[in-house]
């Protein structure tokens, strides 16, 4: 209740020192009232309203008197302090004492769900065990590490801060951070963050942010910064409560005058005003939005989900239209060798012969070639002399003579004949075709291509299932490219749009969304204009990642399809949260107000339905702590130890 309004809540131990004050004191007068008289009643009584009121009374006038804001606490005070003047100071007790209960269970609850992802981050180890580079191994304080400092992370160590492993292999549980219920594997090059757990073997890591700069800091930063942000619910519900409570103490003091008017005893009146002043207080109906947004934000992030505020949560409950980018949201932005087809020699040669060409290349063939060596397990040819030729492909000499590998340029200088049949299950043009051949003799050719994420068919599928009217792929890749990763997605042909400059992805996402609200699906990179432009821009894979976290208005820490399906799920049971709280507490104020208004509805009783129902509230908001986004992927097996 204090939470209704821009107040503070009391520190919990002062909270919870006043309200078994309060309680004490309410049990104390009551034995006395119905049971047997007690000494030193009279002070007891006053502890109740002391502890009860006053921190609520004190709070509400700094309001009044800064903001000039009237909170609805206030209403409480003025109530009690009613019932006491017209001889009814033990229900007058009953109110502050129900009050406070109330007021301290509100404020743990919300509290909850504001530490819910703090405690997940006071998992960060303090010590790190440092390498130097005379190999000696030192016990470092964590928030002393560098960038470039190599540390040692032995099995079942939580990892110090962000980097990179440069030495050994192994699974790490990174659910602190992405959500991940299931280990990742990681081999050298990968990167790692803060507060994931190794599970097995003994890594050895490079430091690429200080503790301040990590993806954990960050996090606490982006989650605070989105709870302290009202989304537009909030905000109506906190400027309906500000002027709902001016009325009602309107409405309550002019009540009082025509109760005397009608003849009631000033007593009589100033009581009945008091309980409708008590069943009319909107506590329930401003703290219905707060409770249910701040749980769904806290729920999302420990799933490895960030909203940058409530607006952002509740405008992702009404997307009906999803748009993906496809290279690094789709798929895994990387070439892999994708199918492989020996002429004049044996599939183990034309591999290890082409990677050794492409031994010293960046590219990404390059890069692929080396993954699917590594796999296999053999060794690149030793190929000396080699040459790169720009646009065409690359020479060198083998221990038989020259050879080349290349595009259909290179194959065609080399008077290489491509109209083989076999060829031609390759040359669709879905996919990078690089040629290996000696002069005009062609030995074969490999197919290299982008491939689909493990998770986005089902993910795509997922959000089908939620109800999602329409999802669409964007690319700039050629159309045969983006129809096979789209098909192969569940995609239909008029879902997939190829050939697109980024200019192009903007104005195709405010076609979209002309027809109603549209979520940009993108790395957070490349993507920046088309996330701005849409309703809800979604960056994917954001862990580690300033541009992402920074660019888009929800960040998927972890590359896992499934969870934006999820997300959206929560999103909307929170929108069905907030619709029921609201309707539950609108209606019960009305029932109170009824009462109060044409039946003799006692002061206690309107109290215990306004308390409880404000509790109630807070409590069905709360339910959504309870279902946070899980990972629903098959599991992959870990890296044995």
């Amino acid at each position: 209740m204090s939470d209704h309004s821009h107040a503070s809540p009391l520190p919990e131990g002062v909270d919870l020192a006043l309200t078994v004050i309060t309680l004490c004191g309410m049990a104390y007068v009551s034995v006395s009232a119905f049971l047997v008289p007690l000494p030193l009643a009279p002070l007891a009584l006053l502890a109740v309203y002391l502890a009860g009121g006053v921190p609520a009374a004190s709070a509400a006038l700094r309001e009044l008197v800064h903001d000039r804001v009237l909170d609805v606490d206030l209403l409480m005070v003025i109530a009690a302090l009613a019932a006491a003047s017209v001889g009814a100071a033990l229900e007058g007790a009953v109110l502050l004492t129900l009050f406070r209960l109330s007021s301290m269970l509100e404020h743990r609850a919300m509290g909850k769900a504001r530490r819910a992802v703090q405690a997940l981050m006071s998992l960060r180890p303090e010590t790190a065990f440092r390498l130097s580079p005379d190999g000696t191994v030192t016990a470092t304080p964590v928030a002393a590490l560098v960038q470039g400092d190599l540390v040692i992370i032995r099995p079942g160590a939580r990892i110090p801060v962000d980097g990179r492993i440069v030495d050994g292999a192994g699974s790490l549980d990174e659910s602190t951070i992405t959500g991940e219920s299931l280990p990742v594997v990681k081999s050298p090059g990968d990167p790692v963050f803060e507060a994931t757990v190794n599970l097995h073997t003994v890594l050895t890591m490079q430091v690429l942010r200080p503790m301040a700069e990590s993806t954990v800091a960050r996090m606490i930063a982006m989650v605070t910064e989105a709870q302290a942000q009202k989304a537009p619910s909030e905000r109506f519900s906190e400027w309906f409560g500000q002027r709902y409570t001016v009325a009602v103490l309107a409405v309550s003091t002019a009540l009082f005058g025509i109760f005397l008017a009608l003849g009631q005893t000033f007593d009589a009146a100033l009581y009945r005003a008091a309980t409708i002043l008590v069943a009319a207080s909107p506590c329930a109906v401003v703290i219905s939005v707060p409770a249910a947004i701040l749980s769904a934000l806290s729920a999302a992030a420990r799933g490895g989900v960030l909203f940058k505020g409530g607006a952002a949560l509740e405008t992702l409950a009404t997307i009906r239209t999803f748009a993906f980018d496809k290279t690094g949201t789709l798929t895994t932005g990387r070439a892999e060798v994708t199918r492989l087809l020996p002429l004049a020699t044996d599939e183990t040669t034309l591999l290890t012969l082409i990677a050794g060409l492409e031994a010293q290349s960046e590219h990404p063939i390059a890069d692929a070639l080396r993954r699917a060596i590594d796999q296999r397990a053999l060794t690149p040819a030793p190929v000396t002399g080699v040459e790169t030729h720009p646009s065409e492909g690359i020479t060198g000499t083998d221990a038989t003579g020259p050879v080349w590998a290349g595009n259909p340029r290179m194959a065609t200088h080399m008077g290489a004949d491509l109209t083989d049949p076999a060829l031609a299950t390759l040359q669709d043009g879905s996919e990078t075709v690089v040629y290996l051949g000696r002069g005009p003799l062609l030995l074969g050719a490999i197919a290299v291509a982008d491939q689909p994420r493990a998770t986005s068919r089902d993910g795509i599928a997922a959000l089908r299932a939620t109800g999602i009217a329409s999802i669409v792929m964007m690319t700039g890749d050629r159309r045969p490219v983006a129809l096979r990763i789209g098909q192969g997605l569940g995609l239909k042909p008029d879902e997939i749009h190829a050939d697109l400059l980024p200019q192009d992805k903007v104005r195709l996402v405010s076609d979209l969304a002309a027809k109603g609200p549209v979520a940009f699906v993108g790395d957070g990179v490349n993507d920046a204009a088309a996330l701005a432009r849409a309703d809800v821009g979604i960056a994917m894979g954001a862990a580690g990642s300033d541009v992402a976290l920074q660019a888009a208005d929800v960040a998927l820490l972890s590359e896992n399809m499934d969870r934006l399906a999820a997300a959206h799920r929560l999103s909307r049971r929170a929108a069905a949260i907030i619709r029921q709280n609201l309707i539950f507490a609108l209606g019960a104020m009305a029932v109170l107000v009824t009462g109060g208004l044409f039946f003799d509805l006692p002061l206690p009783l309107a109290v215990l339905g306004h308390e409880g129902g404000t509790v109630l509230v807070v409590l069905n908001g709360l339910r959504l702590l309870l279902d946070p986004i899980r990972n629903t992927r098959p599991p992959t097996p870990p890296v044995a130890p």
